[in-house]
């Protein structure tokens, strides 16, 4: 049985000894996008941000999680 040849992949430019440089125009497209990123990172990112954190919190620990609420809810009846 013959194992296929590896063929090493080899990555190459269009333009071939030219250093490649970013346009005017790239960059002005970046810094709008960035601008625009920017301006969405208003009240609701950061509490977007910390319901992903509680959520990774409760999922690693979901059955601690189960049981620690349902002893506080116990304990809040039994009080009352």
């Amino acid at each position: 049985m013959r194992t296929p040849d590896i063929v090493p992949l080899w990555w190459t430019a269009s333009r071939h000894g030219v250093t490649v440089d970013t346009s005017p125009m790239e960059l002005s497209a970046l810094g709008e996008h960035l601008a625009t990123c920017h301006d969405a990172r208003g009240h609701l990112f950061a509490l977007h941000g910390a319901a992903e954190r509680m959520h990774g919190f409760m999922a690693t620990r979901f059955v601690t999680t189960v049981v620690a609420l349902t002893l506080l809810f116990s304990l809040s009846h039994w009080i009352h």
